[in-house]
């Protein structure tokens, strides 16, 4: 049986309370071998802990400040945050990054935020999953400033990240592989309609791609309009196979063995 990865869902969030566990079976009926709950803040970061600690080797945890929340941050957050990343589950800090999108948080703050969310990830050698809309200037200076102050012979260098739900440019994309990253690709890529998001996976290398679903958000056809799950990355993988004329087993197994090297798990 296909073995497939959801490296980035809120399974947390009290829009599972209701089935959790029935979403986190019919996961394990499509397939899935790995499933990665990051936090958005700190009391959804100790939740993510929990949950994964419920389901060990299934759904593991990363932790971090959205920037969409980073206006919670107070001068006891990072301490708690290294705490926290000490559990056995935490496999990354994040969903950090920077949003001027909705900019919820002025942009200094999530920039202040995001610097030492960073330096923690390079203290305690994780990678990161970084939250980027409409701040690719800022994020790909930011992120090359980083990636070029870790040790040269350090794992995190090798494996630095992956930009969540990616909907930049290809151009951007690029230069992020560039530093070792790797590229979320999510439910969109499935819509009818998304030609240039289609475009762009069809360009980006396999072996930069990791498979998301960011439930219960981005939902793929033809569930769209509907919660979304883990157990609808098999429609993703589906489109990748046929945008890069593969078949849906090498998609997963490449974007598994991504996950693991990104991961460590």
């Amino acid at each position: 049986m296909k073995k497939f990865t959801d490296t980035h869902c809120h399974l947390d969030f009290d829009v599972f309370d209701v089935d959790r566990s029935e979403v986190i079976i019919r996961a394990q009926q499509a397939g899935l071998g790995f499933i990665l709950n990051p936090g958005i803040d700190l009391p959804s970061s100790k939740t993510a802990i929990k949950l994964a600690n419920n389901f060990p080797s299934l759904i593991f945890a990363a932790v971090g400040f959205h920037p969409n929340y980073v206006s919670l941050w107070d001068k006891n957050s990072l301490n708690r945050l290294r705490k926290l990343a000490k559990d056995k589950c935490v496999l990354a800090i994040g969903e950090i990054g920077l949003d001027y999108y909705r900019q919820h948080t002025s942009r200094d703050l999530q920039r202040e935020v995001f610097l030492q969310q960073l330096d923690l990830a390079k203290e305690l050698n994780l990678p990161v999953i970084i939250h980027m809309r409409e701040s690719s200037d800022d994020m790909l200076a930011i992120l090359s400033d980083w990636v070029n102050s870790l040790s040269n012979n350090s794992k995190l260098k090798q494996y630095p990240g992956v930009l969540h739900s990616f909907s930049d440019t290809l151009s951007v994309a690029s230069k992020a592989i560039s530093f070792n990253f790797m590229i979320g690709i999510t439910g969109p890529v499935t819509f009818n309609k998304a030609t240039e998001t289609k475009d762009l996976v069809a360009n980006l290398p396999l072996q930069s791609i990791l498979l998301e679903t960011d439930s219960p958000f981005l939902t793929p056809h033809p569930h769209r309009g509907r919660r979304n799950e883990p157990a609808y990355i098999p429609l993703i993988a589906e489109m990748i196979a046929s945008l890069h004329k593969t078949t849906i087993d090498e998609v997963a197994e490449t974007t598994y063995q991504n996950a693991c090297k990104l991961f460590n798990f």
